[in-house]
C-alpha cells in the first residue's frame, strides 16, 4: 500500500493529490510525535499552574477575557465544536474533504499546536479507513481560521455530525464504529488546535493549483493545434523575440509553442500567406506565459502553506512560552487564490477568441461554423455560445474575493480574508476553463480535419489522434455536449502523451 510520512515539514503539492486523490495511506514520523508529545506537556504544565492562557484556560474570540475553570475545561471544547459548525451550502467532495484532513494533521504534526498524540492519531485513522466527514463548502471567513469547516471534520471525531463510510452516508457516531475508530473526548486546548488554521482554503487551492498547472500545459498544446487550423505565423514565437522581453513564463509558453508545432506542414512564415496574425495567434507567448508566472508564484505560497502552523496560540515547548498570534489570517492564500482564478480565467478569455476565429468564416477560409452542410448543420455556432457563457461566468468569478472584509466577533476579529472563497471561486474557474479549452480542441481538430490532409507537428499530430480515437469529425450535427465533455476530460491525457513524445513542458 502506498503511504506518506507526514512531519509538518516536507509534504508536496503532489504528495497532497496522491493521498486525496489515489486514497494513499498517511503515518507519522517519529520525531513529529516527539513533538506533539512535548508540546502537549507544556499545556498540561499550564492547566495544573492555572495559569491564564488564551484558548487554554479562556474563552474564544471575544470571550478571551472569560476564564474557565479546570472543571469547565473539556464542555469548553466541545461547546466550541458544535457551536462552530455553522456550515452551508454544498458538500465538498471526497478529495477536498481527504486534502483537508491531511493538511490539519500535517500542521498539527508540527508540534506547535498542543493537542494529544492520540487525538492527531485519531484524525490519521480516520483518513486512512476512509471515514469522510461532511463538510459543508460555505462559512468561513478565512481568518481565526476555517473555523465552520473544520468544526464539521472535528464533529465526527467526537462521534457528532455525519460521514461517509464505504460510500454510505452515517452519523458520525456509526461511522467511526463501523470503521473500529474511538470516539475522541477533546481536553484542554484540543478543540482550538483542530479548527484555528487555514487548511480548508488551503486543501481546495492545492488541487486547484495542481489542475492549473495541467491546464497551462494543456492550453499550449491546444492553442498549437488552432495555430495550425488557422495556418498560423511562427515566426512570433521565434525565441530572441522573447529573449529581448525576457518574462519567465512567455519564455517558457514559446518555447513550448515551437516544440509542440515542429515539422508541421500548416503552419506558415511571416508574408507566406499573411504579414501578421491576430492578437489571440501572435500573443500567445505573452498571455499564456503570465498565467504561467502567476501560477508560479501561487505555487511558492501554496508550498509554505501546506507545511505551517497557521493555529492560535501557538506552543513553543523550547522556550516553555504560548503566544496568541495571527497565523490563522489567510491573507496569503487569499490573495494566492485571486491571482490563480484571474490567470485561469485568462485562459479560457483567450481560447474562447481563438473559437471564434475558428467558427467565424469572416475572419478566416474555412467553411462557417467549420460545417460542410451549413444552413442544415449548425456546427459549432452554439458550441462558441457555451464557451461564451463560460468566460463570462470566469469574469464575474474573477472578482477578487480578498478585497473584502466583514468584522466578526463583536469586533474583535476586524479583518479578514475571504481566503476559502477565493480559493473555491478558482475552483469553478478552472472548471469552466477546462471546459472552454475542451470547445478549442474540438473545433482545432475539426478545422484540421477541414482542411484536409497535412503533416502535423510532432505533439500536435498526437493530440490530433488522441482526440479522433475519442470524437470522430463532425460531419452532421450530433449531440455536443457529449463531445464537448469527453474533449475536455482528455486534456490530463493530452499534456502526458505529448509529453511522453516531446519532453516535458513548461
Amino acid at each position: 500500500m502506498h503511504k506518506i510520512i507526514i512531519d509538518g515539514e516536507h509534504l508536496t503539492i503532489e504528495d497532497v493529490v496522491k493521498v486525496a486523490r489515489e486514497g494513499y495511506r498517511v503515518e507519522l514520523a517519529d520525531e513529529a510525535k516527539k513533538r506533539v508529545k512535548m508540546a502537549r506537556e507544556v499545556v498540561d504544565r499550564y492547566v495544573a499552574e492555572g495559569k491564564v492562557v488564551y484558548g487554554i484556560t479562556t474563552g474564544f474570540g471575544k470571550f478571551s477575557d472569560v476564564v474557565i475553570s479546570k472543571e469547565e475545561a473539556k464542555k469548553l471544547q466541545r461547546n466550541l465544536i458544535v457551536s462552530h459548525a455553522c456550515g452551508v451550502g454544498d458538500e465538498f467532495p471526497e478529495e477536498v474533504v481527504r486534502a483537508i484532513m491531511l493538511l490539519r494533521a500535517n500542521a498539527l504534526s508540527k508540534g506547535y499546536s498542543g493537542v494529544r498524540l492520540e487525538t492527531l492519531e485519531t484524525l490519521i485513522e480516520m483518513l486512512n479507513k476512509g471515514v469522510h466527514p461532511v463538510i459543508y463548502e460555505k462559512g468561513s471567513l478565512g481568518a481565526s481560521g476555517d473555523l465552520a469547516p473544520l468544526s464539521h471534520m472535528v464533529l465526527v471525531m467526537i462521534g457528532e455530525g455525519e460521514a461517509y463510510f464505504n460510500g454510505e452516508k452515517l452519523s458520525g457516531k456509526d461511522a467511526l464504529l463501523k470503521a473500529g475508530i474511538k470516539e475522541v473526548e477533546l481536553v484542554e486546548k484540543e478543540g482550538l488546535a483542530l479548527i484555528n488554521g487555514t487548511q480548508v482554503m488551503t486543501a481546495v487551492g492545492t488541487l486547484a493549483l495542481y489542475d492549473a498547472i495541467n491546464l497551462s500545459k494543456a492550453a499550449d498544446i491546444v492553442a498549437s493545434h488552432t495555430i495550425e487550423a488557422l495556418r498560423g505565423i511562427t515566426d512570433a514565437y521565434y525565441y530572441k523575440v522573447h529573449n529581448v522581453r525576457p518574462q519567465v513564463g512567455q519564455l517558457k509558453s514559446a518555447q513550448n509553442l515551437l516544440r509542440i508545432l515542429e515539422d508541421s506542414k500548416l503552419t506558415t512564415k511571416q508574408g507566406e500567406l499573411r504579414v501578421q496574425d491576430a492578437y489571440t495567434l501572435r500573443c500567445i507567448p505573452q498571455v499564456h506565459g503570465a498565467s504561467k508566472d502567476a501560477i508560479e508564484y501561487v505555487k511558492r505560497v501554496v508550498e509554505i502553506e501546506i507545511n505551517s502552523a497557521t493555529d492560535n496560540p501557538l506552543i513553543f515547548a523550547d522556550e516553555d512560552r504560548v503566544i496568541s498570534g495571527g497565523n490563522f489570517h489567510g491573507q496569503p492564500m487569499a490573495l494566492a487564490m485571486d491571482f490563480l482564478g484571474i490567470a485561469i480565467s485568462e485562459l479560457a478569455n483567450i481560447s474562447e477568441r481563438r473559437i471564434e476565429r475558428l467558427v467565424n468564416y469572416q475572419l478566416n477560409d474555412l467553411p462557417a461554423f467549420l460545417t460542410k452542410k451549413g444552413g442544415l448543420n449548425s456546427g459549432f455556432m452554439i458550441a462558441q455560445y457555451s464557451a461564451a457563457a463560460l468566460v463570462s461566468e470566469n469574469k464575474v468569478l474573477a472578482h477578487p474575493a480578498s478585497v473584502d472584509s466583514i468584522p466578526s466577533s463583536a469586533n474583535q476579529e476586524d479583518h479578514v480574508s475571504m481566503g476559502t472563497i477565493a480559493a473555491r471561486k478558482a475552483r469553478s474557474i478552472i472548471y469552466n476553463a477546462k471546459k472552454v479549452l475542451g470547445i478549442e480542441y474540438l473545433a482545432a481538430c475539426q478545422a484540421i480535419d477541414l482542411r484536409g490532409k497535412y503533416e502535423l507537428g510532432k505533439g500536435t499530430s498526437v493530440g490530433f489522434n488522441l482526440l479522433r480515437e475519442h470524437v470522430p469529425m463532425l460531419n452532421d450535427d450530433r449531440v455536443m455536449y457529449v463531445d464537448i465533455n469527453r474533449a475536455a476530460a482528455l486534456l490530463t491525457e493530452l499534456v502526458n502523451k505529448v509529453e511522453e513524445k516531446i519532453g516535458e513542458l513548461m
